[in-house]
């Protein structure tokens, strides 16, 4: 098993300080110091672009890749299927996928966070985690166009469940975060391609 710290190890007490995001509290770093999550040897991998972009294949590819050890968090399994919660500013999916992937590193465990996660709602959320985390977190977006986005949504299993006109609206041109942390991943970058890239930059490549 693949893990960078031992299963158990909780943050003190003492280490807890907290933000808000509309009426989420998440937590954060304070100015006697930091909600630290994870160890210098956890990896946080954030995969984020426009519905239908590849997001939860090429996480699903890590885990496949990896084995045991990578926790995935996806937006829409925690948003649409255990809170059943529309994407709304300050929506409780916010933090609810803050406390996921931070117990997840508190608990050795490298992690993927998926989503669309646009970032007018999510960055400060995204921004904080990648902060508190000890180990090396690695961020990408998924640059797909729109016009792939529809054909590729075509061969989903939710096809029947929302249309063109849902995805235009969702939609978000090259949503980037602030500060320039994300690698951006365009279209011509083919799955085996994108998953083997993550995986040697986060150092978690075989051999």
């Amino acid at each position: 098993m693949k893990l960078g710290r031992p299963h158990g190890f909780v943050n003190g007490p003492d280490e807890t300080s907290t933000f808000r995001t509309g009426n989420v509290i998440g937590m954060t770093r304070g100015t006697m110091g930091a909600m630290m999550v994870g160890s210098v040897t956890t990896r946080l991998i954030l995969l984020r672009g426009n519905s239908a972009s590849g997001k939860s294949t090429v996480a699903a590819g890590l885990r496949d890749r990896y084995g045991q050890g990578l926790a995935l968090v996806g937006q829409d399994n925690l948003r649409r299927d255990v809170l059943r919660e529309r994407d709304v500013p300050g929506g409780a999916n916010i933090g609810l996928i803050d406390t996921v992937a931070r117990y997840a590193l508190d608990h050795g465990y490298h992690v993927v966070v998926e989503g669309i996660l646009h970032a007018a709602r999510y960055a400060p959320m995204l921004d904080a985690l990648r902060h508190d985390h000890r180990g090396r977190t690695h961020a990408y977006y998924l640059d797909v166009p729109f016009a792939e986005t529809v054909r590729r949504h075509a061969t989903k299993p939710q096809a029947a469940e929302f249309g063109e006109a849902e995805l235009r609206r969702w939609y978000r041109p090259l949503d980037l975060l602030p500060g320039g942390t994300e690698t951006v991943i365009p279209p011509t970058s083919a799955l085996d391609e994108t998953v083997a890239r993550v995986l040697r930059d986060a150092g978690l490549a075989a051999g």
